[in-house]
């Protein structure tokens, strides 16, 4: 009975050990969870910085400016929220550690307490003598026996309690360094994210005197957003016009009706737009560096909150003079340029279509076959705004689909 209750205990306690051992490791993977997106959002934040360079509420485009510091203030609320989920976390943490210390400090307290009452009544009774005169008192061989196992047993724990003080000072000392550790690490990330409010309320302000001002005058907004947005209906209406036409294209060409919605696809650029397919959420982004500065969708006006405007792909912030490079290898269906505007390009890969707007000057040709990273162009600087963005599209046949699905941590 007493062996099949050490056998119970024994097996409580092996689940309770396996259960702490895995809330250590799902913490654990949470808080390098959460440090990789704390690096990653201040790696944007840098970026953006050097990217989308101090704006001015004198620029031209004065719409372009709000757009760029409120994607600022949007990064840096993020970066808040995590940094709150990090002390959260860390707090956590700490709480449990506390409450560790102080259950090991009653352990290593109850075990000395034991240990030296164990020692004392060892030499009081259990000197050389004693323990001779003890086994010499036996009644018979078998008493002897037991009275030497016992021995051997009470020395055997005396030694296990002592190891278990040991152990027990060690795990204290080393919760202490890790409870101090913690406790720096969360006075730190404190101070930094109220560090990062203070520069959020300084980008709150800046875009409230940018929304005053345009509110100022809101002729001149109206007409820089009508413009924008009229050339980027007519890039919309372009890119899907080719679209429509490299589809029928390519179902003539097969013998197709020329009237089908999907491209006519030959084995070959089947497998490629599989194997686009399989890469998605892992394609490169168009430019070696860049930050998101407009996403995918629905946005609200700037001044009318109940109006908003549509964009069908994402506009990236990079560095003057910036190569563009296809995101996965393709066949350039269409080099095009819009009135008043600048060029494209479009590659098809498979049923799927990318298009990179806003470039300058184009290094491919129609029909010409590009690998993946292959330069095919270089973005364009707005002489009035100093900006230099490119305009990136992603199609399965005619449906618009977006890029930030697709790329590489968008």
């Amino acid at each position: 009975m007493k062996s099949l209750f050490s056998i119970q205990n024994t097996k409580k306690i092996t689940v309770l050990l396996l259960l702490f051992v895995s809330c250590i490791g799902f913490a654990q993977d949470k808080k390098q969870e959460l440090e990789n997106k704390r690096l990653q959002l201040m790696k944007e934040i840098s970026l953006i910085n050097k990217l989308i360079r101090k704006t001015n509420s004198k620029t031209k485009f004065i719409v372009d400016d709000v757009r760029s510091i409120n994607h600022k203030i949007r990064v840096k609320k993020d970066l808040i929220k995590v940094m709150n989920q990090q002390t959260n976390l860390l707090t956590n943490q700490i709480n449990s550690n506390i409450k560790k210390i102080g259950q090991l400090r009653d352990d290593l307290t109850k075990l000395k307490t034991d240990y030296a009452a164990m020692i004392r009544k060892s030499y009081k009774s259990k000197s050389e003598q004693s323990r001779l005169m003890f086994l010499l008192s036996s009644e018979s061989f078998l008493q002897a026996y037991k009275r030497v196992k016992y021995m051997k047993q009470y020395t055997d724990y005396r030694k296990k309690q002592g190891e278990a003080i040991a152990a027990r000072t060690q795990e204290l000392q080393k919760l202490n360094t890790t409870y101090a550790a913690q406790k720096k690490e969360k006075e730190t990330l404190i101070a930094d994210n109220r560090k990062i409010q203070e520069e959020l309320e300084n980008e709150k302000n800046t875009q409230s005197e940018m929304l005053a001002a345009l509110r100022k005058d809101k002729d001149k907004y109206a007409s820089q957003v009508k413009k924008k947005r009229q050339q980027a209906d007519e890039i919309d209406r372009q890119i899907e016009k080719l679209i429509r036409d490299a589809i029928a294209k390519s179902n003539k060409k097969a013998g197709k009706k020329s009237t089908n919605k999907t491209f006519a696809l030959t084995p070959e650029a089947k497998a490629i737009g599989n194997s686009f397919t399989a890469n998605k959420g892992k394609h490169i982004w168009p430019v070696a560096e860049g930050t998101k500065v407009q996403g995918y969708g629905k946005h609200r006006d700037l001044l009318n909150p109940n109006v908003t405007i549509e964009n069908n792909g994402v506009v990236l912030a990079t560095n003057k003079n910036a190569r563009v490079r296809a995101i996965y290898k393709g066949k350039v269906t269409h080099v095009f340029g819009v009135k008043g505007g600048n060029k494209g390009v479009m590659i098809t890969h498979g049923s799927y279509i990318t298009a990179y707007y806003n470039l300058k000057n184009v290094s491919v040709n129609v029909g010409d076959e590009v690998s993946t990273k292959q330069n095919i162009g270089t973005v364009d600087t707005d002489e009035n705004s100093d900006k230099t963005e490119l305009k990136f599209f992603v199609f399965k046949n005619t449906k618009r689909l977006n890029p930030e699905s697709w790329l590489y941590r968008m």
